[in-house]
């Protein structure tokens, strides 16, 4: 399997998903481009919660009401983003040998039946 470097301007996140995700699986160009795309997910998202961390979660509203931080919305978008790239990524779960789209609870009861040795 040949080694991609990973792509400029990612985070240390984004280069540690990119590492593991590359020692495991070989992407075709389409695949890689959306591996890409989740580690700048994943960056953003370590952006994101190191504001937060330092920030307080409610702001005050332009009535003076207190109102959700923005960054808890775009946080919650990037999360989606993130979730909608991996599923497209089709990686196979345990067992598999080609991976398929699924929801995330079609994909968690995969997780379930393979947990307990195959048995439904």
């Amino acid at each position: 399997m040949v080694a991609r470097r990973a792509p400029s301007g990612l985070g240390q996140a984004g280069k540690r998903l990119w590492r593991e995700a590359n020692a495991s699986y070989e992407f075709a160009a389409h695949e890689a481009a959306i591996l890409v795309q989740c580690c700048r997910a994943v960056d953003r998202l370590d952006a994101i919660e190191a504001e937060l961390a330092a920030a307080p979660l409610t702001v005050e509203g332009s009535t003076g009401q207190p109102k959700a931080h923005p960054l808890l919305a775009e946080w919650r978008m990037q999360a989606r983003v993130l979730e909608s790239l991996s599923r497209a990524l089709s990686i196979p779960l345990p067992t598999e040998e080609i991976g398929r789209r699924r929801s995330p609870s079609a994909r968690e009861a995969a997780l379930q039946r393979w947990s307990h040795g195959g048995v439904a």
